[in-house]
């Protein structure tokens, strides 16, 4: 024990040492945390003021410094680069190309490669730049710039370039850094200007990106492009006939390569179906996809939004520096911060101006007066030899005149004056520098005056790089609003499913014997509603093989919140024996969860069952067994007296008496109204929700009109997956008697033509032109039965321009559709304008009608239905309108052949 003691009491020699270690953890701790600021400051993360990063800086200082005019090679930009940016050649190359193809700060030689096909660009001695017209203008100003050392202190290079553009947001930027990570999203040069100049004006600007690639983006959730926000870009896709869809423009992100590989491994996994896909890309993107037989383009188009890249989401995060610290801010705030800066950068450049032309005055005075006042033949100037002596002489000569200077004379100013060559002194032109002074003053004059008005100045100055720079610099996304492509609503049936009614089993993979039976196509994305024979249904994915209960009276896929689908069925009561008649949809449930659809008692049995995907209510002979209180052994009960409830509901009673069996009598009709369809204008889809224009009630074949603004009208369905193309001037529902007029240019004559005509009723799919096909006729306006236009034709000699009001009824009979149409004046049209469309239609009192007492259908999972009666609603009203009667004097004349309308000297004459 005393040993013990003692040993501790002494002391230890490396005690003192072990005070002094730093331990592992928190040497770790301060080098990570340098190498983090390191990377988010020095690499990766761009700063607010100039919108680059560090070695983009670098390579445009370098190209400033190189610059004589003339293209340099690209791999002596990077050896001078390196003088700055110590990470090696390859790192600095791959930004300069990067920089290049965003086609703004440099002009760029030889093969830089292309970001819409993925083609990587050539070696560095094979590519030249030089810096651009724009990047001269607006990033260099030695005067305003900020400079420091280099890395290796030998040169200097600058802290931020004094960039007079918001030049980070029409560029973008992404990098990862350590811990945060930045992607801003490139916006449009033009739009960039005008929100500026909007800025300077006091208002907030509201941008949206716009991509070098274009296609289409839908920045409903931008969120101003900070976390969490989200921007959804789509190709271009034009269907070019029922067989062939063109790619035009592709997603931001992506390339036609990665593109066409996306469809091809949907094409490969059965989510689409095509025959063969074309890259013909050149200067513009064209990757033709080949329709395989029977496929909808429409549906494709959609299944090409909804499995390949032709749809992608995009989330920014803007994330800057500022203030030498990592900052989360809003392209807007960017934007605000970057017009100021561009204000102060201009208030110093013309400070700098400013002191620059006083001092070119100032010395201009002061050598006029040395000149005039014969200082420099002063004895004592000219005999004295020290500079000290000199300075004492000149200073007390000029003492008189200093009050009109506007600072203090200094010894360098002295000098100056006497190191003039006596040539120049004695060819002095006092008048010349007179005016030259004058020059000097109104310049002085108007850069206090642009400093007085210093956002008047900014804006003009923002105006005339629009006027310089903006020139084919358009916005190239289109910015529209997308409906959500439900993956299950376009997949492809891609796989066959198979039931085992006995076993209970369906899926893909059954085995083929007497037992399986085929039940149809579907997609591995679907899923399948069963009803067994004890009265049960339940909802699955498509599976290989899944047990699903014995008994199956039905099989089909499930079409999530289909209320059109009703079911039919009569069963049995297992406790009381009572027979039940019930009709009921299936729209919320929850997947693999079974649901009675009796009373839920031991022993019930469905005696009948039928899925009618429109609402059909057939006739059925309910044959009971024979009974002693029982005399009429059969009868018949029609399903469509029957209301269509919830899936839950009890039912009617049919009978108490036992049932030998049921019999189809007859197949009935259906017993719902027809569909109520509406076009959203905003998403250029069809709906059932209520949005945008409402079209109509349609059922069986019902059928949409549309005309283009080329004059060109197509029939098709009313299917919600239909594509309507972006020129379509109108849409409604197809009256076959319903009567149009339209106003056209014939091509050949020039001539404007006026037909009223009733749509012929075409193939669905099939387009057909309702105007000349000669080159340069055109579709001026359309309207309904009796549309009022202006008319403004030049008259006489000296084309004196007269305005008429015409009622199109009142000039032209109802004629064929193919007829050319009489000539609207016989005068030189110079404007015609849609003053009222016509009649009146009828759709959107039919639309309020309609909807007073609309409920919406729920989609929530609801456990236990109410029992609610579905009662049919009254179709919308047609047009009814009757045309109006005819003036009693009219010119009755057709013209079918378009050589004959401008024949004035051969009695066709126009109208007025």
């Amino acid at each position: 024990m005393s040993e013990d003691l003692h040993q501790n009491d002494t002391p230890n020699p490396n005690e003192e040492k072990l005070h002094t270690v730093t331990s592992l953890d928190g040497l770790y701790e301060n080098w990570f945390l340098d190498y983090a600021s390191y990377v988010i400051l020095d690499r990766a993360v761009p700063h607010i003021n100039d919108g680059l990063k560090p070695v983009q800086r670098r390579i445009l200082h370098s190209l400033k410094e190189m610059d004589d005019g003339r293209f340099n090679k690209a791999a002596n930009v990077i050896g001078n680069t390196m003088k700055y940016h110590p990470h090696g050649d390859a790192s600095i190359g791959d930004a300069m190309v990067q920089i290049g193809q965003k086609n703004l700060l440099i002009d760029c030689q030889g093969n830089w490669g292309d970001p819409v096909t993925g083609d990587s660009a050539a070696a560095p001695r094979y590519i030249e730049a030089r810096l651009s017209k724009f990047a001269l203008d607006v990033v260099f100003n030695a005067d305003t710039t900020i400079w420091q050392a280099s890395y290796d202190g030998r040169n200097k290079e600058p802290i931020t370039l004094p960039v007079k553009f918001p030049l980070l947001l029409a560029q973008g930027a992404e990098g990862i850094a350590v811990g945060l990570a930045t992607k801003i999203l490139p916006h449009n040069f033009i739009e960039l200007i005008d929100a500026s100049i909007a800025v300077l004006k006091g208002e907030r600007p509201n941008l949206m990106p716009d991509f070098p690639t274009g296609g289409m983006a839908d920045t409903s959730l931008y969120n101003e492009g900070q976390r969490g926000g989200k921007v959804r870009v789509r190709a271009k896709i034009i269907e070019r006939d029922k067989k062939t869809l063109a790619i035009t423009e592709i997603p931001f992100t992506t390339t036609t390569g990665s593109l066409i590989d996306s469809v091809i491994s949907a094409n490969d996994k059965g989510k689409i179906k095509i025959k063969k896909i074309e890259d013909n890309t050149a200067k513009d993107v064209e990757i033709i996809i080949h329709l395989a037989p029977g496929i909808s383009p429409d549906v494709t188009i959609d299944a090409l939004y909804a499995f390949t890249d032709c749809e992608v989401s995009i989330s920014p995060n803007t994330c800057v520096i500022q203030d030498d610290k990592p900052r989360f801010m809003s392209v807007n705030d960017m934007l605000t911060e970057s017009t100021f800066f561009t204000k102060d950068l201009l208030k110093q450049e013309l400070e700098i101006k400013l002191k620059d032309l006083m001092e070119r005055i100032f010395f201009s005075s002061l050598l006029k007066i040395f000149i005039q006042e014969g200082m420099y033949k002063n004895p004592e100037y000219e005999n004295s030899g020290n500079f000290e002596v000199v300075l004492e002489v000149l200073n007390r000569l000029f003492e008189p005149f200093f009050p009109q200077f506007y600072r203090t004379i200094q010894p360098e100013d002295y000098k100056k004056l006497i190191d003039k060559p006596m040539s120049s002194i004695t060819r002095f032109d006092v008048k010349k520098a007179d005016e030259q002074m004058k020059a000097l003053e109104n310049e002085i004059k108007q850069v206090k005056h642009d400093l007085k008005h210093l956002t008047e100045y900014t804006i003009a100055w923002f105006q005339k790089l629009k006027d310089k720079y903006g020139k084919d610099r358009e916005r190239k996304t289109e910015l529209r609003t997308f409906d959500k492509v439900e993956a299950a609503q376009v997949a492809l049936a891609n796989i066959k499913l198979y039931v085992n009614r006995t076993d209970g089993f369906i899926g893909s993979g059954l085995k083929k014997d007497d037992s399986v039976e085929y039940v149809g196509d579907c997609s591995d994305i679907d899923e399948i509603i069963v009803f067994r024979g004890d009265g049960r249904c339940i909802i699955t994915k498509v599976q290989d093989k899944v047990f699903v209960g014995k008994d199956i009276i039905h099989v089909a896929v499930f079409k999530k919140n289909d209320e059109r689908t009703v079911y039919n069925m009569i069963y049995k009561d297992g406790e009381s024996g009572i027979s039940y008649i019930k009709r009921f949809s299936v729209v919320g449930v929850t997947r693999d969860k079974e649901y009675d659809l009796t009373k839920g008692t031991k022993g019930s049995k469905v005696l009948y069952f039928t899925a009618n995907p429109n609402g059909e209510a057939e006739v059925v002979n309910v044959q009971l067994k024979p009974h002693s209180k029982l005399k009429k052994l059969q009868f018949d009960e029609d399903f469509a007296s029957i209301a269509i409830k919830g899936r839950g509901s009890m039912g009617n009673i049919i009978t108490k008496y036992p049932v030998k069996k049921i019999i189809l009598k007859s197949k009935g009709v259906s017993t719902l109204a027809g569909r109520k369809i509406w076009y959203d204008e905003i998403l250029k889809r069809l709906n059932a929700d209520s949005r945008g224009k409402y079209l109509g009630e349609f059922d069986g074949d019902d059928r949409i009109l549309t005309v283009l603004s080329n004059g060109v009208y197509e029939l098709s369905s009313f299917d919600l997956n239909n594509h309507f193309d972006d020129k379509m001037i109108l849409i409604e529902k197809y009256d076959p008697q319903a009567v149009f007029s339209i106003v056209h240019i014939e091509g050949k004559s020039k001539n404007y033509l006026v037909k009223r005509f009733t749509f012929e009723n075409i193939a669905v799919g099939k387009q057909v032109s309702l105007i000349s096909e000669e080159a340069g006729s055109k579709m001026v306006l359309i309207g309904h039965t009796a549309p009022v236009i202006s008319m403004t034709h030049l008259k006489g000699k000296d084309q004196t321009p007269e305005t008429l009001e015409l009622n199109l009824a009142e000039i032209i009979d109802v004629k064929g559709m193919k007829a050319m149409g009489n000539r609207l004046s016989q005068h030189p049209v110079k404007s015609v304008e849609l003053i009222s469309d016509g009649t009146a239609r009828e759709t959107e009192a039919a639309e309020t009608d309609n909807n007073e007492d609309e409920t919406p259908a729920s989609t929530e999972v609801i456990e236990d239905e109410p029992v609610v009666s579905q009662e049919d609603e009254p179709a919308a009203s047609a047009d009814q309108s009757e045309e109006p009667p005819k003036p009693p004097k009219k010119i009755d004349f057709e013209i079918t052949n378009p050589d004959d309308i401008d024949m004035d000297d051969q009695g066709q004459l126009g109208l007025f």
